[in-house]
């Protein structure tokens, strides 16, 4: 396989893992409510030329399949990018890295529950050694402190973040729509805007100005649409399991890119938690034999 192959999921991730610092600099520059907003609105005015003859070509199928991109652009967009810029309010942008890596582990808990796929050995003996890492990242090197509800309420949020991103990467599987990828995420991304504007209207309205601009731009091209496109590339490059191996660097990333530029030093309990979550998510992902090995001819006999 070509090493430019791995260029496409290696730049998402990147970029991706730069998202977490800029939540960190949105604090204090520009209200949550307001650049979960605008990011969107950015990156539908740059995608309209583009994509809006396609979804016109489709709108047949976008009038039976709406409901479900909502539901989509709700989870995928409006909660899972929305509810970071809140956690960091109250968190580091490495811990939000760390747990946002979360989100292939808790993908494939979530695909045993909702598609009813057979658990795997490494889903769940990982997902049990993951769940050790983020207690000790949550309690900040003291699980027991969990006991006393005693967590941080952005570690928590992005807890639920990571819950919502799983659940949508599920729903796409669930749901498998006769329809081009752009005109996907052009249309969530429509009702993500919908969806978001009573929350910026009613909100702090930021003003934008030379100190936040360039947070948007940032939020609203690369994170948002450039990443869409390297994701998509990687997937058709090199498949979507070997694309999803890639997010295991973003606590890395996140943590470099966090010390570089806003001065975040890593804790013993950062490289604890961090270390046991990534070896959970890797087990997850490579250790993909059926736990019960009936359940795998059960699966396989059904129709």
């Amino acid at each position: 396989m070509p090493l430019l192959y791995f260029l496409a999921p290696l730049g998402a991730v990147l970029i991706w893992s730069g998202n977490m610092t800029i939540n960190q600099l949105t604090v204090g520059a520009i209200a949550p409510s307001s650049i979960a907003f605008l990011r969107w609105v950015l990156a539908l005015a740059v995608l309209t030329p583009f994509v809006l003859p396609a979804v016109w070509r489709h709108r047949q199928a976008l009038k039976r399949e709406w409901p479900k991109l909502a539901f989509l652009g709700l989870l995928g967009m409006a909660m899972w990018q929305g509810l970071a810029y809140v956690a960091a309010e109250t968190t580091s942008a490495t811990n939000m890295g760390i747990l946002a890596a979360t989100v292939p582990l808790l993908t494939v808990l979530l695909s045993a529950l909702i598609l009813r796929e057979p658990p795997s050995l490494g889903g769940v003996a990982g997902g049990l050694v993951a769940l050790c890492g983020v207690a000790v990242l949550l309690g900040r090197g003291d699980p027991l402190s969990l006991l006393a509800l005693d967590v941080s309420p952005g570690d928590a949020l992005m807890v639920v973040a990571a819950s919502c991103y799983a659940t949508y990467g599920v729903m796409l599987k669930r749901w498998p729509m006769d329809l081009p990828p752009w005109v996907m995420l052009y249309v969530q991304a429509v009702f993500a805007t919908l969806l978001l504007l009573p929350g910026y209207l009613l909100g702090p309205m930021t003003p934008v100005d030379g100190s936040n601009v360039w947070l948007i731009a940032y939020a609203g091209i690369p994170a948002s649409i450039v990443t869409t496109f390297l994701w998509m590339r990687a997937v058709r490059q090199i498949g979507a399991s070997k694309a999803s191996i890639f997010l295991n660097l973003m606590p890395l990333f996140s943590a470099i890119i966090a010390m570089l530029f806003l001065g975040e030093r890593l804790a013993s309990w950062h490289l604890l938690g961090g270390g046991l979550t990534l070896i959970g998510v890797i087990m997850a992902q490579t250790l993909t034999q059926p736990l019960l090995r009936g359940s795998q001819r059960k699966h396989s006999s059904q129709p």
